[in-house]
């Protein structure tokens, strides 16, 4: 059997997220679901000691801001005193959110953690039976951004070691979706003859390249509605011809978008009916977050909604589903009316179609320019990726289509 390593790739743990737009769900909920990243770290050290893996790499956005709670860092060093206990060690980076220079008060952890010190690509040699294994790169953010290329900057030490393998907290230079921090293009990662490219910054899962494996993990906890289906780390095996990949869910608690048509619905207690079936249809392995979609061809659901009586629907079977064990809770309700006619406006000749293309067409919306402009509120916003622009525009068509139709 030749040589091999094994190892856990996570990032993105993001402890204490204050999960503002979840304020209001019940005391109890809420408290699991502030919880729930201190939870799935808490599941990545059980991961990791269970597969009997050689080492951690953790790449970036350990905490959720650089003002690190002591409640998070000692909870964080327990995980890794845990760790520490079992022979594992812990490779990690700062990154965006938990940069160096912005932690006034931080913690010493145990000896098996390895931090990258600062912005300058250094490495880490691992240790295996004495014998110098595997080499492992990285780089911490010292401020909030990194806006140079870091990916040109890893260069292989020592080429005798068996393994390489690459930390970086960063994203695609092409990426519209995300600030762009440390950015490179896939071609920069391919140039030294690394085994494997631990990714971190980007939330959503996804092996970028294989041979060798670029991989973005994702998050271990999804925090908000874009932040959807299971969540958690990779655990890797590496040999000197072979890569082996399998994906651990962490997650606490599950968001969830659910899309039901409730065109059939001709009373209001008919939406609890349908909905709760759909709800049967599903098996939970743990709590659920559902951000739910009613669509419909009737204009009488648009009325319910105007009434609050869907709202009051939501919240008594809110009042039901709480008290499972792996709860459901609709923490958002939408709804969305269809019909033939307002299809045919879309390329009709006349004012409603002009107005649905004009729609289409801008590209900054006035008040949204005045609001990024904004001396104090620039500060706290992130620039709209293009999902959340073409959602805008279809929330604002919709509800040109719900006015101009009423009745």
């Amino acid at each position: 059997m030749g040589r091999q390593i094994s190892f856990i790739h996570a990032a993105d743990l993001h402890l204490d997220s204050p999960f503002k737009g979840l304020t209001s769900t019940p005391e109890g909920i809420f408290k699991e679901i502030r919880e729930s990243t201190f939870t799935a770290m808490e599941r990545l050290a059980t991961a990791a000691i269970d597969k009997q893996v050689d080492f951690v790499l953790v790449v970036g956005d350990l905490f959720d801001n650089e003002k690190q709670s002591l409640k998070a860092q000692v909870r964080l060093r327990r995980a890794f005193e845990k760790l520490n206990h079992h022979g594992i060690n812990v490779y990690l980076s700062y990154g965006n959110h938990d940069f160096i220079n912005g932690n006034r008060y931080p913690i010493e952890y145990p000896e098996n953690v390895y931090i990258f010190p600062d912005e300058k690509v250094a490495s880490f040699i691992y240790e295996k039976d004495g014998v110098s294994i595997a080499e492992i790169y990285g780089f911490s953010y010292e401020n909030r951004a990194v806006l140079d290329s870091k990916a040109t900057e890893y260069k292989i030490n020592h080429p005798h070691i068996p393994f390489h393998i690459a930390m970086l907290h960063g994203s695609i230079q092409s990426n519209t979706e995300h600030d762009v921090y440390a950015p490179f293009q896939l071609g920069d990662l391919r140039e030294e003859n690394f085994d494997y490219w631990a990714l971190g910054h980007i939330h959503k899962r996804e092996i970028l390249k294989e041979a060798p494996n670029i991989v973005y993990p994702g998050n271990i906890q999804g925090r908000n509605r874009k932040e959807t289906g299971e969540k958690g780390c990779y655990h890797v095996v590496l040999t000197e011809s072979n890569t082996e990949m399998s994906f651990l869910p962490l997650h606490a608690i599950e968001f969830v978008t659910m899309k039901i048509d409730v065109s059939e619905c001709v009373t209001i207690d008919q939406i609890e009916t349908i909905i709760q079936a759909k709800l049967d249809q599903r098996v939970a392995t743990t709590p659920q977050l559902i951000d739910l979609n009613l669509t419909s061809n009737q204009a009488i659901v648009k009325q319910w909604e105007s009434d609050k009586l869907l709202e009051e629907i939501i919240e008594l079977m809110n009042e039901t589903m709480i008290n499972q064990r792996n709860w459901y809770y609709f923490f958002n309700l939408s709804v969305t009316l269809y019909t033939s006619e307002a299809t045919d406006f879309q390329d009709g000749e006349h004012f409603i179609g002009e107005l649905f293309r004009y729609a289409d067409e801008v590209e900054n919306y006035p008040f949204l320019k005045e609001l990024y402009h904004h001396k104090q509120a620039r500060k706290y916003l992130d620039p709209l990726s293009d999902e959340e622009d073409q959602w805008l525009k279809s929330q604002a068509k919709q509800l040109l289509v719900n006015e101009l139709l009423k009745g």
